[in-house]
């Protein structure tokens, strides 16, 4: 077959852009190298689809659409059009050329969860601009990950407006959610593809479902729990019980909680080099030493919010974020870590953990949104158990209270019969502020 489309090199589309090169193909379209020089671009990919009769214009009408965006995670569209070729119809689609794609690197060997936690970010963010205007991206598989100068951009030829009955009579994939047997697309379905990518990803393989029941998903067992439970949420057969695309944006801004080690963050790929490849993104981990400085940072603030809790009584249990975010921007003498936010605790609350929201995250929140945790403390003083007495809202916020909540210390206690606490979270747009009430009898 290869032999057959490179015999297309030597033709011109619509006067303007020669084939230069055979670049790959699918079961319904051709991909070769072409020039752009309009835009500037000496190296540029065109797109060939067999043009069908009654969707013809509205493909091209969608590719108008998609070439007035700018976004730097999604692939340029610079012109589409149609054409004939030996006698039959096609449409084009002239993009942004990219080095490589992720079911390139994939076959070689996979990803590690700090790779895909440094994919996962500008992936979402490209989805969120996608979803804000009605529309899905529709083919989120590995091909369509793709690196152009060391950025992860999403392929953009592929999007569609949301609900349109695309998919009916269409021969379905892995990555076409259960309800795609309808035929209809929606913001949900990207979701799924998303989580059947990911783990693609970290396993070279599709996720698989002994059984065709469910629950039963069978994840790799060294995968972080927090990247874990995302894409169990993702691959949820009910369309609602997934994220959307803005709680999923609020969970990758959100900074680790309790984990010593640098969170991936939203990064640019490295460019391109002879000994590493394109998706090798640097692992970022404290040393050893600077763990050590870090607990003794830990230990410097603790003992000096208690001396400020024994002489300044009159000073209210918490501080609210909107005092927090009025300060200085300049950074502070002592830098405190984010997994702690400073605040006033009760006497017998040692150690508390307030959650650290993400400005996307806030940008969702309307008024208050009030949680009640109940924590069940064992006579060393560590929470054993966490119940959500009030859920609020939001199952998200709910989900960050309770594991904000499993992390809070209590003194220890001279009788071993457990102990209840009430610990209270708000979020509000200014952030999250939280308190402690008991021990409950």
């Amino acid at each position: 077959m290869t032999e057959t489309w490179a015999k297309w090199e030597s033709l011109v589309i619509s006067g303007v852009f020669p084939l230069r090169r055979f670049l790959s193909r699918s079961n319904h379209s051709v991909v070769f190298l072409t020039e752009h020089k309009d835009y500037g671009y000496s190296e540029a990919a065109i797109k060939l689809i067999p043009a069908h009769p009654t969707r013809a214009e509205a493909q091209l009408s969608y590719w108008r659409t998609v070439a007035g965006f700018s976004h730097p995670r999604l692939i340029r569209v610079f012109d589409s059009g149609s054409c004939q070729i030996a006698g039959h119809p096609f449409l084009f689609v002239v993009m942004e050329y990219a080095e490589q794609t992720l079911a390139q690197i994939l076959p070689r060997r996979p990803l590690d969860a700090d790779e895909v936690g440094a994919m996962l970010s500008p992936t979402v963010d490209a989805l969120a601009f996608i979803h804000a205007k009605g529309l899905v991206h529709r083919k989120l598989k590995p091909p369509n990950f793709l690196v152009v100068n060391g950025q992860l951009k999403l392929a953009s030829d592929t999007i569609l407006p949301a609900g349109d009955a695309k998919l009916a009579g269409a021969k379905l994939s892995v990555y076409d959610p259960p309800e795609a047997k309808d035929g209809r697309i929606s913001a949900p379905g990207d979701i799924w593809a998303l989580g059947i990518t990911l783990v693609e990803a970290l396993t070279q393989r599709p996720p698989a479902w002994p059984d065709r029941r469910p629950d039963t998903l069978s994840l790799p067992a060294d995968l972080p729990s927090p990247l874990a439970e995302t894409v169990r949420h993702c691959l949820s057969y009910d369309p609602s019980d997934r994220p959307t695309i803005l709680e999923l944006k609020a969970q990758t801004e959100l900074p680790a909680q309790t984990t010593m080690s640098s969170a991936p963050q939203p990064v640019a790929l490295p460019a391109k080099d002879p000994n590493t490849h394109p998706l090798d993104i640097p692992k970022r981990r404290l040393s050893v030493p600077a763990i050590g400085i870090f607990a003794v940072l830990l230990a410097v603030v603790w003992i000096a919010l208690r001396l400020l809790h024994i002489h300044h009584n009159a000073q209210p249990p918490l501080s609210a974020a909107s005092d927090i975010s009025s300060q200085s921007p300049a950074p502070p003498a002592v830098p405190v870590p984010p997994t702690v936010t400073p605040v006033i605790a009760p006497a017998s609350a040692l150690h508390q953990v307030i959650p650290d929201i993400s400005r996307g995250a806030r940008a969702t929140i309307r008024g208050q949104i009030k949680i009640t945790v109940l924590v069940t403390v064992d006579q060393s003083g560590s929470v054993i158990k966490t119940t959500l007495e009030k859920r609020g809202a939001s199952r998200y916020f709910a989900r960050l209270a309770a594991e904000a909540g499993r992390q809070w210390r209590f003194t220890q206690a001279n009788n071993p019969a457990p102990r209840k606490w009430l610990l209270h979270f708000e979020f509000t747009r200014n952030g999250a502020t939280g308190y402690a009430e008991g021990p409950q009898l």
